[in-house]
């Protein structure tokens, strides 16, 4: 899976992250995904949107806006509300709402495009659509706004327009921060009601992670500290769930699907760390590695 990848230039997080808004950037990705084809996997692309959070330094360059005079851009946001030191984002119009939600659908379009397996659209981390659900970051008070329905009204059409431009076939997964971890903020309840919503428009499987809105967050770092999350989704809502967050060895991550807290466990900086990990997992837990074929010739002509 692609971390976020912006469907608009305004989308990007930062002036450096990737993006699938363009022909140029199809072709692009189609070379990595092949590649990932070529060695036997599937390929999964996240599309996102960084609403408040966008034009800001990658992290190793300090956590700020960029300004315009160093390539920076007018972030936007479901309210002119700015998430910390950030830039003030400039508040959406109906109008804009509805031309990111078509810059949703044609990014996976695209993505599918360049040949990918599967879509998750990144609605967590306090990036835009996160904005819009949270209570924290919206204080609008036309129809994406207000209430609970209002609140999540931009998330469903965003799922309902990309599973239109995907078809039937193509898996469709939505990261949820489950929790806003602060007061007055996002909660549990409302993620169990919001996953059910998801199931109805065509979502198959609920990435749960939590926060990301709010700089008042207090997050109890602990490993496997979002599974609780998965587990509830899974079991109120009935729909599949993925865990994330902490998950870091394999007896762990067996046993959250073993029991049933999730269906699956997606891991990343488990991996980034060590790209053997699915390797030490299969030798840790008794499993069997079935070796892609250019290993097995390798072996063969040696």
């Amino acid at each position: 899976m692609t971390e976020a990848a912006a469907v608009s230039p305004e989308g990007r997080i930062s002036p450096r992250d990737a993006g699938i808004w363009n022909d140029e950037q199809v072709r692009a990705w189609r070379r990595i995904v092949d590649f990932v084809h070529g060695q036997g996997a599937k390929m999964g692309m996240q599309l996102g949107h960084a609403g408040r959070k966008a034009s800001t330094r990658p992290p190793w360059l300090g956590r700020a806006s960029v300004p315009s005079s160093e390539g920076g851009w007018q972030s936007v946001a479901p309210s002119a509300v700015a998430f910390g030191d950030y830039a003030t984002p400039r508040e959406l119009t109906e109008a804009e709402i509805q031309g990111v939600v078509t810059d949703f659908a044609a990014a996976a379009k695209r993505a599918l495009q360049a040949g990918v397996d599967a879509i998750e659209v990144h609605a967590a981390h306090g990036y835009l659509i996160h904005q819009f659900y949270s209570p924290l970051s919206n204080f609008r008070t036309d129809g994406y706004g207000g209430d609970f329905d209002g609140r999540v009204r931009f998330l469903l059409e965003v799922a309902t327009a990309v599973r239109a431009a995907i078809g039937d076939e193509v898996p469709l997964f939505t990261r949820l921060s489950a929790t806003d971890w602060a007061d007055g903020g996002w909660t549990g309840d409302d993620t169990v009601r919001l996953s059910r919503l998801l199931a109805d428009h065509g979502v198959d499987l609920i990435d749960v992670s939590s926060g990301g809105v709010s700089t008042a967050q207090r997050i109890p770092l602990v490993p496997g500290y979002q599974v609780p999350f998965a587990q509830w989704v899974r079991a109120e809502a009935k729909v599949p769930t993925a865990a994330v967050g902490l998950i870091t060895e394999p007896r762990q991550a067996e046993q959250i699907v073993a029991t049933g807290a999730a269906d699956v466990v997606f891991l990343a900086r488990a991996l980034l760390r060590d790209p053997h990990w699915p390797l030490n997992a299969a030798r840790v837990l008794g499993g069997d590695i079935e070796w892609p074929i250019q290993y097995v010739r390798a072996r063969l002509e040696r």
